[in-house]
């Protein structure tokens, strides 16, 4: 970010992908719209030569998740809004001056390569473990403890890990990056950052659906 930090409200990111879904690979396209630090929306197409054969719209507002996916409609699930709240932390790679300009968010040195990041959750908080490249003191991981369904009776840890950067604004970011659920080995997710928007109004496409 160089020598000064600027204040994120907001930020719309778009971007291409590689999902896997039901054991199978897909090219997607995506648009994440943030509040920072307050809530997001999701709207994701996985497609086949272009087309889009699946559409998900995702929301975390006002502390509640609520997802619309092929399968059916989740919502008012505690254990789903505790995990979107760290998806919603997680893609603060990509908005992180929050991480330093946030009052709410604090940091606790673990040794000379990795920290605890505490965020907050509503009335408490919740934590990950980063790492950092000893030589470019870049991020490598950002790890957490996390619901993967509603239905979990135990969290599993999950991985957010920058594979390459991008400069957009002035600041450097992941692109691309990958998300991992650590008990199935391989990233479940790939994104590639194609344009980023920062402090724009979004009070109303925040609650929108689609692009």
């Amino acid at each position: 970010m160089g020598n000064q930090i600027p204040v994120i409200e907001s930020a719309v990111i778009s971007g291409r992908g590689k999902l896997r879904v039901f054991g199978l690979r897909f090219p997607s396209r995506f648009r994440f719209t943030h509040v920072a630090g307050q809530g997001y929306r999701h709207y994701i197409e996985a497609t086949i030569f272009g087309y889009p054969v699946m559409k998900v719209n995702e929301w975390y507002l006002d502390g509640n998740a609520r997802m619309e996916l092929p399968v059916g409609v989740i919502e008012n699930e505690p254990k789903v809004d505790m995990a979107a709240n760290l998806g919603l932390w997680g893609e603060a790679i990509w908005l992180p001056s929050i991480l330093i300009t946030d009052p709410r968010v604090r940091w606790e040195a673990i040794d000379d390569t990795s920290a605890r990041l505490v965020v907050p959750f509503g009335d408490e908080e919740d934590t990950f473990t980063v790492t950092f490249d000893r030589e470019t003191g870049l991020m490598r991981t950002m790890e957490a403890m996390r619901y993967k369904e509603a239905t979990d009776e135990a969290k599993i840890p999950w991985r957010n890990e920058p594979l390459g950067w991008q400069t957009f604004h002035g600041i450097e970011i992941p692109s691309p990056a990958a998300t991992t659920w650590l008990d199935e080995g391989t990233p479940w997710a790939v994104w590639t950052i194609e344009d980023v928007v920062y402090n724009v109004d979004v009070s109303e496409y925040i609650r929108a659906r689609g692009y």
